[in-house]
């Protein structure tokens, strides 16, 4: 460490060696700093204003200089403080620029690795077929049609044909709202059991013709078992206009079944009864894992039953015929298919509940 020596000899030449050792120290110290606490240190040891290295040179070197030395001294000493003060500033400067660049250092990203990826979810298998389904009724000029899923009587029941005392209507087989009992029956709120209702909503205010597809979400009160599910999804259809006939539904069903399991796929119609249909018919389609022949899945018939289906009752008609649904100048038809059983079908699932369960290890299938 640098200590101030006393000039015992104030010629130039003497000044100059002393001015230049100073120097030399001052670089030497300079070089040897790590840290902004070793740059403190070093600025208080030489500009302190009681002890500091150059306060030194003043009471040592210009105090004690002789009168005619006095001048030149003074010039060097100057030059000396200029210079000091100009390598601690650039001390300071390195200092800091080091310590910059190793907190760049350890916060550096090297973005030419590849990041880390979540895991991307996948569409439940049942949205994804319910999703399938509609895809080919749009196909064929079908819009989406969409619903409330609490639902009143009328819409519900009542505007679709269902009698008073059907056995529907029972709290046994539907979810009501709790706290309805002093509204007219009509009003009543109810999770809604199909997708029926959103067909009146839209010939409510949509004139004739119409074609739509409607998905969602529906509620029944059935326990849980291997084909049942108190909720479930279903895919209903509409098409009303002039001279529809049930070739027509025919035609429509068995081309869509068809695009959902394949050309070789046959389908058959028997009679069957629904309120808001007249003819109604349950459709039938060929076994898709014996192709007709008789197997375990199918019980051994060559068929799988899989929707019903029916021309539209023209009482259903009389509930919008403000709307220019008059019976006698137009027709249509619709249907109705559960979106779980086409799965299980699909995805050859043995039991519902376990689209519902959430087990990882299942659902990881479908990705």
């Amino acid at each position: 460490m640098y200590t101030v020596p006393k000039l015992e000899n104030y010629s130039p030449q003497a000044v100059d060696r002393a001015v230049t050792d100073l120097l030399t120290a001052l670089e030497t110290e300079t070089q040897d700093l790590r840290s902004v606490s070793d740059w403190k240190t070093f600025r208080d040891r030489w500009m302190a204003r009681k002890n500091g290295v150059l306060t030194q040179v003043n009471d040592t070197w210009l105090k004690a200089a002789p009168g005619p030395a006095k001048r030149e001294v003074g010039r060097r000493v100057n030059e000396l403080k200029t210079r000091v003060e100009a390598a601690i500033e650039a001390a300071h400067e390195k200092i800091h620029a080091s310590s910059a660049d190793a907190r760049l250092a350890s916060e550096h990203l090297d973005i030419s690795l590849p990041g880390i990826q979540r895991p991307i979810g996948v569409k439940h298998p049942v949205l994804r077929v319910m999703d399938e389904i509609v895809a080919v009724f749009k196909a064929m000029g079908y819009s989406v049609g969409e619903g409330p899923e609490v639902e009143t009587d009328y819409y519900n029941f009542e505007s679709l044909n269902f009698p008073p005392n059907h056995p529907a209507r029972d709290t046994q087989d539907t979810l009501f709202i709790a706290g309805q009992e002093r509204k007219p029956a009509r009003d009543r709120l109810m999770l809604r059991t199909h997708t029926s209702p959103v067909q009146i909503r839209t010939m409510e205010v949509q004139p004739p013709p119409v074609r739509i597809v409607i998905p969602g979400k529906v509620h029944r009160n059935d326990p849980l078992d291997a084909t049942h599910s108190p909720v479930f999804h279903q895919v209903e259809g509409l098409a009303v206009d002039t001279h529809i006939t049930f070739c027509d539904l025919k035609g429509t069903l068995d081309h869509a079944m068809k695009a959902l399991f394949g050309s070789s796929v046959k389908t058959r119609f028997y009679p069957s009864f629904f309120p808001f249909t007249e003819p109604s018919a349950d459709m039938q389609v060929s076994c898709i894992f014996c192709g007709g022949k008789g197997c375990r899945k199918c019980k051994f018939s060559g068929w799988i039953e899989l929707l019903g289906c029916g021309m539209v009752d023209p009482n259903v008609f009389e509930f919008v015929k403000h709307n220019g649904y008059d019976s006698s100048k137009i027709s249509g038809f619709a249907f109705g298919m559960g979106v779980e059983r086409i799965a299980l079908l699909k995805y050859e699932v043995e039991g519902i509940q376990l689209f519902y369960e959430g087990d990882v290890r299942f659902l990881e299938q479908f990705a």
